[in-house]
């Protein structure tokens, strides 16, 4: 469990780090105001399926039409509909799906 935590910490500082350079300046170019838009577009669709709220958190993050994955979900079936309603939101080129599964509880 704790290998697991430890896990999706990386994960989502490795993203982090990787995506700073658009996060630490202005977004000015029409390629960041794009990965802006594609950001919010498929945390919007990700609201729309309950299954995915809390205590399952998802993490998004956009660079270069590439869509990035992050946070823990209790099931399979949910990481693949996480990085299924990402792959279908316009603009999206790719889907980086790193999202880790929780065995809590279990």
């Amino acid at each position: 469990m704790r290998d697991a935590k430890r896990a999706v910490l990386a994960s989502v500082l490795l993203v982090g780090a990787a995506l700073a350079g658009c996060a630490s300046s202005p977004c000015t170019s029409e390629s960041c105001k794009a990965d802006a838009r594609i950001t919010h577009d498929v945390k919007a669709q990700l609201k729309q399926h309950r299954e995915l709220s809390a205590p399952n958190v998802v993490y998004v993050q956009t660079r270069d039409g590439v869509v990035f994955l992050t946070g823990q979900v209790a099931t399979d079936p949910q990481r693949d509909t996480a990085e299924s309603v990402a792959s279908h939101v316009p603009g999206v080129v790719r889907v980086v799906n790193s999202i880790a599964l929780s065995y809590s509880g279990r």
